[in-house]
């Protein structure tokens, strides 16, 4: 009941739930209160998991942060424990779960 409840929730605030993640401007902001961790990997700079709600958070070294639902604690653990953090979220995260975008990747305002 409360996954549901959680799940309920994270589509009203979110507006839509991708199957992986998504560019686009248009999706309103989500307030993060899952505390992150630093990771070594050339992909991902912060790893943080809600063993409450169920809820993976990763965020991207461009600056996105995605937040994907209903993720079992031992894949947490297999992702933060992984030589390669990069390849198993690839593998076993990025279609597996539901997502929804926390923030948007950050411009790169060099390259203008």
């Amino acid at each position: 009941m409360k996954r549901c409840l959680i799940f309920a929730f994270l589509v009203c605030v979110s507006g839509a739930l991708n199957a992986e993640p998504q560019d686009s401007e248009s999706s309103p902001a989500i307030t993060s209160h899952i505390p992150r961790q630093r990771v070594q990997s050339r992909g991902i700079a912060e790893v943080g998991y809600s063993k409450r709600g169920h809820l993976l958070e990763i965020e991207f070294m461009n600056g996105a942060i995605y937040r994907y639902v209903d993720v079992p604690p031992s894949v947490y653990r297999d992702l933060i424990s992984a030589e390669s953090k990069a390849r198993y979220y690839d593998l076993n995260i990025k279609r597996n779960y539901r997502s929804v975008r926390v923030r948007p990747r950050v411009k790169d305002e060099s390259a203008h």
